[in-house]
């Protein structure tokens, strides 16, 4: 016989309102006006209003002190002077935001309409062309590819299509892309695509160990190495087909008067309200049914709307605070950039720091010194030996090397630059600097 027994225990439970606005919070300025539109259409209560909704956030009215910022273009980054010329600045600006990339299939197919060629080398040619990936490379195996015809109506073509621009495509890998390359080349000096056997040896410099592998001059080696420095591994990425998507920041910070101002970009947010209709049908009292469908309706209008509220009060929060903090970077620039948490934000917030994270993924600030995503203002302080925590951030030693680099006449190692470093008061070991060096996807002295 089974005994009832009472138990009591508690459950947390994710509401279809609550999951909204959590949701409402990762989504970034561009995303917003479709997620609007898809509630438009699903709620018949929610409406956009002809004129701005009474709902209002803090320095609102400082805000719209700097509207100039953000009218006439979805762009808040483009600053207009005023007359035709910055008429002209946006049409420019909009005529090549809307025009898409040639591809490298379509460049190269363009070149093949122009050749002289019988209709069985121009069809195996396309059909390479069209098996090329984003570097240039083969997808799939041209043996497979073309299995059954002639070996030597395959070379053909493939030479045909390996001649066009740019040098170097219609190949397995990139080192038989650089083969090919200077095969091309007509001043190529004679012995470098033997070198291009030992690219390893090159990398590190070690020329001496590269000409008695080869039989050469260590002058030749060197000749060499500064030619095939000239080439492209990948060349079709000169040409990829993967659309552009230009960064609209979701908020800008100015700074006015000696105080930094925190703009929210609101012109992809239309002005919603509730329809006056449907709340009159909420509160009759002749048909339940349409009754209860109005005040649902009604209900969940006001939902959304309180959950774009709440969305854009935070990001304007979290903004300021970060700025708070990161007072230097935007006095002096990224190369002062503090250690930040995404808990230190919530804790001074008073939030949860998931919720810090939301609202800074995939959205963009615009500074004095460029668009940043949100996210870069929080780094962690660089390893150091001791208990003493560093006052320098990963980000702003990352800035520095890639200074140092830049200004660097010669050829500096990663330990020359950490005693740089060091010698403006940051102390790093020289695999830390190999490490953020990396990072900045630059090369090492040897390749410099």
């Amino acid at each position: 016989m089974l005994a009832q027994t009472m138990s009591q225990r508690q459950d947390l439970r994710l509401t279809t309102q609550l999951v909204t606005a959590i949701s409402l919070m990762e989504v970034p300025a561009l995303d917003l006006r479709e997620r609007i539109a898809e509630e438009l259409e699903r709620n018949p209560a929610l409406e956009v209003q002809e004129e701005p909704s009474g709902i209002s956030f803090e320095d609102a009215p400082s805000a719209r002190e700097e509207d100039a910022y953000f009218e006439t273009t979805s762009d808040p980054g483009f600053i207009y002077e005023g007359g035709e010329e910055a008429s002209d600045r946006q049409f420019k600006f909009i005529e090549s935001a809307l025009t898409r990339p040639e591809s490298l299939q379509e460049h190269l197919l363009w070149q093949l309409q122009v050749e002289p060629l019988d209709e069985k080398t121009r069809s195996l040619c396309e059909t390479l062309i069209q098996n090329l990936d984003e570097n240039g490379f083969h997808v799939v195996s041209v043996d497979e590819l073309l299995k059954g015809e002639k070996n030597d109506c395959i070379q053909n073509a493939m030479h045909i299509v390996q001649s066009f621009d740019p040098a170097g495509v219609c190949t397995a890998n990139y080192e038989e892309s650089l083969r090919t390359q200077i095969r091309l080349l007509p001043d190529a000096p004679e012995g470098a695509e033997e070198a291009l056997g030992c690219l390893e040896l090159l990398q590190k410099g070690k020329f001496a160990a590269v000409a008695k592998k080869i039989n050469r001059t260590e002058d030749e080696v060197r000749s060499f190495f500064v030619c095939i420095k000239e080439l492209n591994p990948f060349p079709g990425r000169l040409f990829s087909s993967k659309s552009v998507r230009f960064v609209v920041p979701d908020v800008k910070v100015v700074k006015k008067e000696g105080e930094f101002i925190i703009i929210l970009n609101d012109e992809e947010i239309p002005a919603l309200g509730v329809n006056h209709f449907f709340k009159k049908i909420a509160e009759e009292k002749s048909d339940k049914t349409a009754r209860r469908f109005a005040r649902e309706s009604v209900r969940e209008a006001m939902w959304f709307i309180n959950a774009i509220n709440e969305r854009n009060q935070t990001l304007l929060n979290v903004s300021r605070a970060i700025v708070n903090y990161q007072t230097q970077f935007f006095e002096k620039g990224p190369g002062n950039l503090a250690p930040l948490t995404q808990q230190a934000i919530a804790s001074e917030l008073d939030i949860h720091e998931s919720t810090v994270s939301r609202i800074a993924n995939g959205k963009y600030m615009q500074t004095e010194w460029g668009v940043f995503s949100i996210k870069y203002f929080f780094t962690n302080a660089i390893n150091r030996y001791g208990a003493e925590a560093s006052p320098f951030s990963k980000e702003s030693v990352k800035a520095k090397i890639r200074e140092i680099i830049i200004n660097d006449k010669g050829r500096l190692s990663d330990q020359r630059i950490a005693d740089k470093l060091n010698e403006q008061g940051v102390t790093v070991a020289r695999r830390t600097v190999a490490k953020y060096r990396q990072e900045l996807d630059m090369g090492s002295s040897f390749t410099r």
